[in-house]
């Protein structure tokens, strides 16, 4: 039953600080809040800060709220891989709401959308031009904007360009992506994004995107497990068929045909194929 949210934009947008003031907005209303927060791990030492755990400390006293930090690991697209597994967890728990806060993702990490039923891209004013904001990719998944900072004098501007980049490829839907500015250090327009977070819900449910929504996530899950299954299983047999492959003796086809009909998904290994 819980609402899943995805919180992404770029690094330096204040996409933390959203998340803390959003979760208290929540907790007014009276719903139980959990928090998924992945930082990105160093490609040399493998290690993570883990620093939102800290700035979200206090959340943590309340017993309807839950924070937890996840390091990425190198995965792509923003998220963590076993992120998809804590949110099942923390749905069966029973929190109302799981809002999920990528690492600072850039045009192409945009795997939130294929998890959350509700995408909240925070932009801030001054990172690009107009050119640059149609062309993002990361902005094409948003079904609520929120431009952040919205103190700064250029607050309009953005807003405005945002605007100009919904009227040049939205496609026509029932839901057009609101666009709100917020100052997250004071919680100004905090209650607006709730709303629209509220209002996005019931078009998910009314509309019917959100069965089609979750059956899709349902099978890039399977598909992802699969895909994890057959990389562990054929782990040592992959280095012979490389060999073969670099030798020339075969294709990466035919190596790919011999290690499927090695393995047995079930578990065990057959005699077929090399």
């Amino acid at each position: 039953r819980a609402h899943l949210l995805g919180v992404t934009g770029p690094p330096g947008a204040g996409k933390s600080t959203l998340v803390n003031e959003l979760a208290l907005e929540l907790r007014r209303r009276g719903q139980s809040v959990a928090i998924i927060a992945v930082d990105p791990s160093s490609p040399f030492t493998g290690g993570a800060i883990l620093g939102d755990r800290i700035r979200m400390q206090p959340l943590a006293q309340d017993p309807r709220m839950f924070v937890r930090s996840m390091a990425s690991r190198g995965q792509a697209g923003g998220i963590a891989r076993a992120t998809g597994a804590v949110v099942n967890v923390l749905d069966a728990v029973g929190f109302d709401v799981v809002i999920v806060e990528t690492v600072g993702a850039g045009q192409a990490e945009v795997e939130i959308a294929r998890q959350a039923q509700t995408v909240i891209v925070v932009e801030v004013p001054g990172l690009g031009d107009d050119i640059q904001a149609i062309k993002a990719g990361i902005l094409e998944i948003a079904d609520v904007f929120v431009v952040n900072k919205a103190d700064r004098p250029d607050a309009g501007k953005t807003q405005r360009q945002l605007q100009t980049m919904l009227q040049l490829g939205h496609t026509a839907t029932a839901w057009t992506p609101p666009i709100l500015p917020t100052v997250a250090t004071t919680a100004q327009g905090i209650a607006a994004v709730a709303d629209a977070i509220a209002a996005h819900r019931v078009w998910l449910a009314t509309s019917g995107v959100l069965h089609d929504r979750e059956r899709a996530r349902v099978q890039r899950e399977i598909l992802a497990i699969l895909w994890q299954t057959v990389q562990e299983r054929s782990a040592g047999a992959l280095p012979a068929l490389v060999a073969r492959v670099e030798l020339r003796e075969i294709d990466p086809y035919a190596a790919a045909d011999a290690l499927m009909n090695q393995l047995d998904l079930n578990g065990n290994e057959t005699e077929q194929g090399l």
